[in-house]
């Protein structure tokens, strides 16, 4: 299979790839971005994309495809047709999560014996395949402003290999408002809880990570999570976050690979404790920041449990050409059980 074909197959969700198209489409995401239609994941999206990329490197492969979703931007002038030029576009980007004042940051190293704890108590939660999880990412043009596209994915499998997929559009901020969709590649407002993709998968297995079980033991997480991103270099603190990312929209972890998740990262010297948040859908946590190339990520964690709860991406410089400012949410995932 051609590079290009690997692409078009995962752009427009006829099934999963095989382990070495995969391996190919993530070495043409790492290596030449500027070659990339959609978003650079793991999974693309069903949604056509055309502007201005930016390089691995600049942006990190959980930002980069919002740069290449021109394609919806010419829907916000659609917003504004629909909703009328006294009301609020349907769709906004969301406010950066705020840390809150005077709240003590907590170490990793504590939250991980936390979640050591959790995990020697024994019982649920177990690991399974399969994600939700609700995310915000923005689409960028030059000519025209940037908008904010929200979807809840849930996926799940069978015993039998095969999977189901399940991409709503909806913004639980604004339950009840309709919600921009790129849908078919035609721009247009959508109700609440409209359903974008729902497919079942025929029976498939892997080896390979993010496909096979991730380890509960830290070292050989990071092999794992190195291997997921076809590497043989050591991830930076954003390239684990990434991968971590990755990780989740693969697989809810159990409360053993959530302690070796914490073990691992907690490990990193450039992720820095930064006090109590409460995420977009009302939990609360700890947050920990990696700050690397115009680029602020923030993870937050469950305090009990030492769960991921949910990765933010902030811009900390401003890029005029796309009319975006320093602070401004580039991407937003939460994940839940």
């Amino acid at each position: 299979m051609t590079e290009a074909a690997a692409l078009d197959r995962r752009q427009h969700g006829d099934g999963p790839l095989d382990h070495n198209a995969e391996r190919r489409l993530r070495q043409l995401l790492r290596d030449r971005p500027d070659r990339v239609p959609g978003r650079l994941r793991d999974r693309l999206p069903p949604m056509p994309g055309r502007s201005r990329s930016r390089s691995r490197a600049a942006w990190g492969p959980r930002l980069a495809w919002g740069l290449v979703a021109g394609a919806v931007v010419a829907a916000l002038t659609l917003t504004f047709v629909l909703s009328g030029p006294s009301t609020a576009p349907a769709v906004a980007a969301p406010r950066p999560l705020v840390i809150e004042s005077g709240s003590p940051p907590v170490p990793l190293d504590r939250l991980a014996e936390r979640a050591a704890d959790e995990a020697a108590a024994g019982g649920p939660p177990r690991l399974r395949k399969g994600t939700h999880v609700q995310s915000w990412s923005l689409g960028m043009s030059e000519d025209k402003p940037p908008i904010t596209l929200p979807q809840e994915r849930i996926v799940r499998w069978r015993p039998d290999g095969s999977h189901t997929e399940l991409v709503v559009a909806t913004d639980p901020r604004h339950p009840g408002r309709p919600v921009l969709s790129d849908e078919g590649g035609t721009p247009r407002l959508v109700d609440d809880r409209h359903v974008l993709l729902d497919r079942t998968y025929p029976p498939s297995w892997s080896d390979a990570p993010p496909q096979s079980p991730p380890p509960h033991d830290p070292a050989k997480l990071r092999a794992y999570l190195t291997e997921s991103q076809f590497t043989d270099t050591p991830l930076t603190t954003p390239e684990l976050l990434d991968a971590t990312a990755t990780l989740l929209d693969h697989w809810t972890l159990g409360a053993r690979e959530s302690a070796a998740l914490a073990r691992l990262l907690a490990t990193e010297e450039g992720l820095r404790p930064a006090g109590q948040v409460t995420d977009r859908l009302g939990r609360r946590g700890q947050a920990y920041v990696s700050d690397s190339r115009g680029i602020r990520r923030m993870l937050i964690m469950d305090p009990a449990t030492g769960a991921v709860l949910g990765l933010e991406s902030t811009l900390t410089a401003p890029e005029p050409a796309f009319g975006v400012k320093r602070g401004d949410v580039m991407s937003y995932s939460a994940w839940m059980r």
